[in-house]
């Protein structure tokens, strides 16, 4: 069977672009691209009225936005930041939660990293945790909205060894 999808991008609705820009930039993400011009928004830095995407989008008409598009290395998926003008926001889910809760993104030295991010005031859940027999090490924070981003620093010789089929 021929792969039929592939990744493209991951969105995160947020309430201040701004904000969360730079708390992406903290967490090693840089600026891919200024706006998302399939959804009319082509400025970054302006709201504009989305006219013809609200309907895909599933927004009342006359909904303003403004977006970016961000990236961890060169590769996929990237990260969609969009911002709603007038819109009222909802809490993220939680882990106890259905759907998708949190990002995951992989830590050379999820210590470190702890570290350093709660210096420049990133919540965190807690610190980071031993998984079961040590195959992982995972802390979680929150970025501006609530939305929980997981680290994990992964130790694969610890893991079982899987089973040819």
């Amino acid at each position: 069977m021929s792969q039929r999808f592939r990744w493209g991008h991951i969105n995160v609705n947020v309430s201040d672009l701004d904000r969360s820009v730079a708390f992406y930039r903290l967490l090693g993400f840089d600026m891919f691209r200024s706006g998302i011009p399939y959804l009319g928004m082509e400025e970054e830095n302006a709201a504009v009225l989305l006219e013809t995407t609200a309907q895909v989008l599933d927004v009342p008409p006359h909904t303003k936005g403004r977006a970016c598009i961000m990236q961890l290395g060169k590769g996929l998926p990237k990260l969609d930041l969009t911002e709603f003008s007038s819109l009222r926001g909802h809490d993220p889910l939680r882990n106890q939660d259905l759907g998708i809760v949190r990002l995951c993104l992989v830590s050379e030295d999820v210590h470190a990293d702890y570290r350093r991010l709660v210096a420049q005031g990133v919540e965190f859940l807690g610190p980071p945790s031993e998984c079961t027999q040590r195959m992982a090490d995972v802390a979680i924070c929150k970025d501006p909205d609530g939305a929980l981003i997981e680290l994990i620093q992964v130790y694969r010789d610890r893991w079982p060894r899987m089973s040819e089929p």
